[in-house]
């Protein structure tokens, strides 16, 4: 397992280009398996997950290639209609090959998906709602096996806006004949991008990006070309980052409205912003003030980001609260920034950030993908020499981020083992 040892306190200086979404490119890419045709998606980031879609894909048939950021397959021979548990296990997103298998084929069999151990992340919204489009659904050996005879459009009403279920469903819907309405539907802009791909590949999707989603679907979707959508939450990290240690960057590729609500939060602990056409010019705080968030679906303040704010607040001239309420087990990042020397209380879904500590090195360990990135942003942030260790989560999530980082001024390498 990699580490990364970060010297500190660093500051950035310079331009940082973003990368494309892996939020958005995992179920584009899992969208290919709803065609026999070739299809091609660009602006691709090259990341351990990205890479495990492509072996599922392999797997089940498609000849995939990945470089230089575009991914391409075909397919090459008969699909296999099922997933197994070493490459399932890898990542939560591997179930969305059960949409477009399920549509396509009329039966999937895949293990119960792994990820980021951040809490229990049920799949069961994506089950109930593929059981009212007609699916039979068993479980055998910690596998989930879906059968049909033919899936219908249905009116599918979310418990919980779930991303994942909102992609599954409507790629699945998108080759079922008819009108399927998805109503508390995820509002992510990942979601806009997929719906997207799917019009281009012959269906018709109306109000992603909404709470209700319409989706018509054909009988025969064709292949696609595609750019992704740059990556949000990478654009998230890289200005608490700039703002954490007081570092005027600009970055590329981000996209102001689709992080409307932590550029409000950044405004009100100090920062302030230059907006031009291709790229935004970070003004950090001179003085951070503490600013309290609580997290919950687009477009509300995300989830993914909550572990680097968590690692901000600490620097801040005052205490604030921040609030969970996506994942149960989403502050394990907590305990090893109070290793560097934190002052956090936790109690139940909340945590109170007492702030400013002078933060110290330490040896810390990356729980889970964003608490991996609060890490880094915190050892950059902190006097001496710390050990990041398990980066394998980070690198699930964030292309060469040493790199980008090393090249801004910051003293981060990667040390192999």
């Amino acid at each position: 397992m990699d580490s990364f040892l970060v010297s500190g306190p660093s500051s950035l200086k310079g331009r940082v280009k973003i990368s494309g979404s892996k939020n958005s490119a995992l179920p584009i890419i899992f969208s290919a398996l709803l065609t026999g045709d070739k299809c091609e998606i660009s602006n691709v980031p090259d990341l351990a997950d990205i890479k495990s879609a492509g072996d599922i894909l392999s797997y089940c048939g498609k000849k995939c290639s990945f470089f230089s950021g575009k991914f391409s397959c075909e397919e090459k021979s008969p699909i296999k209609t099922e997933a197994p548990y070493d490459m399932v296990r890898k990542m939560r997103a591997s179930a969305l090959i059960a949409g477009p298998m399920l549509a396509r084929f009329s039966k999937v069999k895949f293990a119960l998906p792994g990820g980021c151990a951040i809490g229990v992340r049920p799949i069961d919204i994506h089950l109930d709602a593929f059981s009212k489009m007609g699916a039979k659904v068993t479980f055998e050996g910690g596998y989930v096996i879906m059968e049909t005879k033919g899936l219908k459009p249905a009116k599918i009403n979310f418990k919980f806006p779930s991303v994942g279920a909102t992609e599954n469903v409507m790629m699945a819907a998108a080759l079922v004949k008819g009108e399927t309405v998805i109503y508390n539907a995820a509002r992510e802009p990942e979601i806009s991008d997929l719906a997207q791909v799917l019009n281009k590949m012959g269906a018709q999707v109306e109000g992603a990006g909404e709470e209700v989603i319409r989706i018509s679907g054909k009988t025969q979707l064709n292949g696609f070309s595609h750019e992704i959508i740059h990556d949000r939450i990478e654009a998230g990290t890289f200005l608490i980052a700039a703002c954490a240690l007081k570092s005027p960057i600009e970055i590329y590729g981000a996209k102001k409205e689709h992080l409307s609500i932590l550029f409000r939060k950044l405004k009100l602990s100090g920062a302030q912003f230059e907006e031009f056409e291709d790229k935004i010019l970070v003004k950090p705080p001179q003085k951070i003030k503490p600013v309290s968030i609580s997290t919950g679906p687009y477009p509300l303040f995300p989830t993914d980001l909550q572990a680097q704010w968590m690692a901000y607040m600490t620097l801040a001239e005052g205490n604030c609260k921040i609030k969970e309420n996506i994942f149960e087990n989403r502050f394990m990042h907590a305990a090893e920034l109070m290793r560097m020397g934190a002052k956090i209380e936790l109690k139940g879904g909340e945590a109170k950030i007492f702030g400013p500590v002078n933060l110290s090195a330490a040896p810390v360990m990356a729980s889970d993908l964003r608490a991996g990135a609060a890490l880094i942003i915190a050892a950059m942030a902190a006097q001496g020499k710390s050990l990041i260790k398990r980066v394998y989560h980070i690198d699930r999530g964030y292309e060469k981020i040493e790199e980008k980082l090393f090249s801004m001024g910051a003293d981060i390498k990667r040390i192999k083992e």
